[in-house]
């Protein structure tokens, strides 16, 4: 059935090469946020990574890839489906940093810099010249300067149990101990006008014995989300509301996995040309449940699709169909069609990941099973997307 649907409305199948060239250009269009982090090597950049994304130290390691002379990009949670893009600018205060470089590469597609400083570091003259020159040339991109490790003005010392920092953009309220706040005012006084809010923290190991590991983390990602451009936010909102109850390794591994295809088929869901797209979003979909496969170390093969898909993917194929037809209506139809790709991508990862936690614990689920979890998954993203996203169509259940 759904050869004969794609022999009559749809290109050609895609190949291997051509399926990448798709999802690359449709990782462009995505609103991709991209934090653009700014700051010495130990200033605390990799420990706000893994605070927003919960990936640990070692992969945060290996997954920069260089881009410039000075700067590395770090794609989460990969780089073919990626949810936010950070761009790590490294070896300042060590070597001489031209910004030129850098703002020609990153200049246009950051919608946020982070600049990262330990809030008792006072040696911080070049990051303020090379910002200040970065501030001229994007005056209106949103700058944080996040002030990390407080722990250092108070060594030995946990933090305050009751948080005194406010949501105000300057934070210093008076009860602060007295070398932290001495530190904290010269900070905000040698970063004014280049900062538009500053948000104090400490995010320290387990190890290091700290009652709380995470002291202001909280504070960072609201201030993050609120700065983001509205379109951007969403990633941050959905990451947030999904993966942060998880405990389960693998399902942490996961979900920001199922987020991004989704997002991404969202993104070629919207293309306004009826059909064209239905391929890629397959396509899609068949990757994913493949790269779920890997993350829980299971085999997959043509009897198990035929297993997880009997009940539902037939049904998706033929819904996809049915609401391409709406996109001769314009705007609604694009709306329509990128919620219902969010939907059945989020849902049928979350079918595959399901199984493959079953399987690991010995049961294998039945198509009547199966679909159960699909109906309440497809139920789930179609609110995770009502709440994160404008009012628009809902897919059918």
């Amino acid at each position: 059935m759904w050869n004969s649907l794609k022999n009559m409305f749809g290109p050609r199948d895609l190949t291997q090469t051509d399926y990448i060239q798709r999802t690359q250009e449709l990782v462009q269009r995505s609103p991709l946020p991209v934090i653009w982090l700014f700051g010495k090597t130990g200033s605390g950049k990799s420990s706000i990574i893994r605070y927003l994304t919960g990936v640990d130290s070692i992969e945060v390691g290996t997954g920069y890839r260089p881009q410039t002379r000075f700067s590395s990009k770090y794609d989460f949670p990969n780089e073919s489906e990626p949810l936010l893009r950070f761009l790590d600018t490294r070896g300042l205060g060590e070597v001489a940093y031209d910004p030129a470089e850098d703002l020609q590469q990153f200049g246009e597609e950051t919608q946020l810099m982070v600049v990262v400083v330990r809030a008792m570091d006072h040696a911080v003259s070049e990051i303020v010249e090379a910002l200040r020159k970065i501030r001229h040339n994007s005056p209106k991109r949103p700058v944080i300067l996040a002030l990390t490790a407080l722990h250092d003005a108070y060594p030995g010392e946990q933090h305050p149990e009751v948080d005194p920092f406010g949501q105000g953009p300057f934070p210093l309220p008076d009860n602060l101990h007295q070398d932290l706040h001495r530190s904290i005012h010269l900070q905000y006084e040698r970063f004014r006008g280049l900062f538009d809010r500053a948000v104090p923290l400490d995010l320290t190991p387990v190890e290091e014995g700290f009652e709380e590991p995470c002291f202001g983390g909280d504070r960072l990602k609201a201030a993050i989300i609120e700065s983001l451009p509205g379109a951007y936010r969403q990633t941050l909102l959905q990451l947030n509301e999904v993966v942060a109850p998880l405990k389960d390794y693998t399902w942490k591994q996961a979900m920001p996995v199922i987020l991004g295809t989704s997002t991404l088929a969202a993104t070629a869901a919207a293309i306004p040309v009826p059909w064209v797209d239905i391929p890629v979003v397959m396509g899609i979909q068949t990757h994913l449940a493949y790269k779920l496969a890997r993350i829980h170390r299971q085999r997959i093969d043509a009897q198990t699709i035929a297993h997880v898909t009997g009940g539902i993917g037939g049904r998706i194929a033929v819904r996809m169909m049915i609401r391409e037809g709406l996109k001769f209506v314009p705007w609604v139809g694009m709306a329509a069609n990128a919620a219902a790709a969010f939907a059945y991508t989020f849902a049928g990862g979350m079918v595959w990941n399901w199984y493959f936690t079953e399987v690991r614990a010995g049961h294998v689920p039945t198509e009547a099973e199966l679909r159960e979890v699909y109906r309440s998954q497809l139920q789930r993203a179609t609110e995770l997307w009502q709440t994160t996203r404008p009012p628009g169509p809902v897919p059918p259940q």
